[in-house]
């Protein structure tokens, strides 16, 4: 009997490796393993992800372990290229046990044929492979990391990266790999930006003479100056570029690089666990910074300085001067606010603050918030709210919208508001009754003398197509099972819990008050020039809305 082969493959970035080339290769080895017993009808190839990440989380690994559940998948042994492109440290020991439970044969070149999920060589062949994978994976790291730190410090070399705000990258000679050299590669160094070099050496001046940091945002902002994501906006997408912020003058006054030393290691690529209790999860990879006593720096002076190192030294003393244990303060006291992160500024449109002033909760808006005041932009310097001028009105009216001579209306309005998934529920069985008629008809054709190749394309897409409609169809049984369409009966006895519930809320702790909040969907929207605020619920749609006066009246009746 013929057997019918998956074929799984996987390249990284990390490879530095064409994706085509790389793909070439590993199903030319599953072919000469798979093609004197079967041959291969369907395939996963996972272009752009690490080794280290789980098969869950690579998209044609998970799509492959989906298959396995079905019984139709239309094949019944998978094959790999290369077991350390496809498992990573302990991931064939998580990984295999499931092709086992849906008997699924695994064939690895390595083995030189089927895996025995009896067989204890192959399983430690497997295990040792998945070590190799790991090893390599971290020898790669050290080298690599150990080289860029020797060209740092030693050669003063410019590593890559956004150059910093006054300086522009220039070509300094051809690259000292000759395979580098001979494809046209060559080295970067940093020069003095015209434009920008004057305005660096202003902020370090003008810091040392006195002027603080807000001080300096606004008055460059206001004289027309471009912020350093405004005036580089290519390389920085990702901000708005509106103003100066306090954090751009202060990440040029304690840039080291200013001085002429080349500084490499600031930032590190940490990887933590998803989740502590599900370590098979793997991974989460985020930018955080090194202590400084960590960083690299260049031997010599490698590009021409902005300060000299005595200017510069002396910013750093002011800066550290300026904490709360340098000057006797103490830090602030941690304060609750029922309507953290519900009040939104009619201004702008951004939440407001929690901020604590003369004993009270407040809630403000400065704009921008870390940003100097742009000149064009409609918006008062700060805008404050105070909490006890809301809750009151704001209890209330929740109190009266549950309450029991209204349940009709609020029964009305939230029967309505239930999401019906019955339509989308019933497309996806569809289609993936289309995707089965479709997949007898290739195979009625495959038997029928039709091209192979051209029937496992047809074959493939569909089954994607399949696998995309039953995970839709996965998620939206498990929405229905979990979030089922209360009857009028549970939405009565919700409402009256409501309403009993809010009617205690005048005496409840600022953090059960927020607690509460968010769970009825609360939403507050401040309009400074009225003095209103305009407060909504929606705890699954929006039941309805009422404006209540900052200076403590009554609230009129809900609309």
């Amino acid at each position: 009997m013929r057997v019918r082969f998956a074929f799984y493959g996987r390249v990284s970035t990390e490879d530095q490796q064409d994706p085509e080339a790389s793909r070439n290769w590993q199903i030319a080895r599953a072919r000469a393993l798979s093609e004197r017993h079967g041959e291969i009808v369907a395939e996963f190839f996972d272009v752009g992800q690490s080794r280290s990440i789980p098969w869950k989380r690579r998209p044609q690994a998970a799509l492959l372990l989906d298959a396995l559940k079905n019984p139709q998948r239309g094949f019944e042994a998978m094959v790999i290229g290369e077991p350390q492109r496809a498992f990573y440290g302990n991931q064939y020991g998580l990984t295999f046990p499931v092709f086992v439970h849906y008997n699924v044969q695994l064939w690895v070149p390595e083995v030189g044929g089927m895996i025995d999920p009896d067989s204890e060589a192959h399983d430690l062949v497997m295990s040792v492979f998945g070590g190799m994978s790991k090893g390599e994976r971290t020898r790669i790291k050290i080298r690599v990391r150990s080289a860029m730190a020797a060209q740092a410090q030693v050669e003063g070399r410019y590593l890559g990266g956004r150059p910093p705000y006054g300086y522009r990258v220039v070509n300094a000679g051809p690259h000292p790999n000759p395979a580098k050299a001979a494809e046209g590669k060559r080295l970067k160094r940093l020069d003095p930006d015209p434009v920008t070099t004057p305005v660096v050496q202003r902020i370090f001046h003008e810091y040392l003479m006195g002027a603080g940091i807000y001080a300096l945002a606004q008055r460059l902002t206001s004289e027309g100056i471009p912020s350093p994501s405004a005036y580089d906006s290519d390389r920085n997408k990702h901000r708005c570029g509106l103003a100066w912020s306090k954090s751009a003058i202060r990440t040029i006054l304690r840039n080291p690089r200013y001085t002429g030393y080349q500084v490499w290691n600031k930032q590190r690529k940490q990887e933590s666990l998803i989740d502590v209790e599900d370590v098979a999860l793997g991974h989460r990879t985020a930018l955080a910074w090194n202590p400084r006593e960590e960083w690299i720096f260049s031997d010599q002076q490698v590009h021409p300085a902005l300060v000299n190192q005595e200017i510069f030294q002396e910013v750093q003393l002011r800066l550290g001067s300026q904490g709360p244990t340098s000057t006797g303060r103490t830090l602030r006291t941690q304060h609750h606010y029922a309507l953290k992160g519900l009040m939104i500024c009619a201004a702008c449109g951004r939440r407001m603050q929690g901020n604590w002033n003369h004993g009270r909760a407040h809630y403000r808006c400065r704009f921008p918030n870390e940003y100097a005041v742009g000149n064009k932009i409609d918006h008062p310097l700060t805008v404050y709210v105070r909490e006890n001028a809301v809750l009151d009105p704001l209890d209330t009216w929740l109190a009266q919208a549950f309450a029991p001579h209204r349940i009709e209306q609020s029964l009305a309005a939230l029967e309505h508001a239930q999401p019906d998934d019955a339509p989308a529920v019933e497309a996806a069985r569809r289609t993936i009754a289309e995707c089965e008629r479709k997949l007898a008809r290739h195979r009625a054709a495959l038997e029928a003398g039709a091209d192979p190749a051209l029937v496992v394309a047809w074959i493939h897409q569909v089954q994607q197509q399949r696998t995309v409609a039953e995970a839709r169809l996965a998620t939206l049984t498990s929405h229905h099972s979990t979030n089922r369409r209360i009857s009028r009966d549970d939405i009565h006895a919700m409402v009256n819990t409501l309403g009993g519930l809010l009617n205690t809320l005048r005496h409840a702790d600022p953090a059960d008050k927020a607690e509460v909040y968010r769970e009825l969907g609360v939403r507050l929207t401040y309009d400074h020039t009225e003095h209103t605020v305009l407060a909504e619920t929606r705890p699954t749609s929006s039941v309805c809305v009422v404006f209540v006066s900052e200076g403590g009246l009554e609230p009129p009746p809900p609309l």
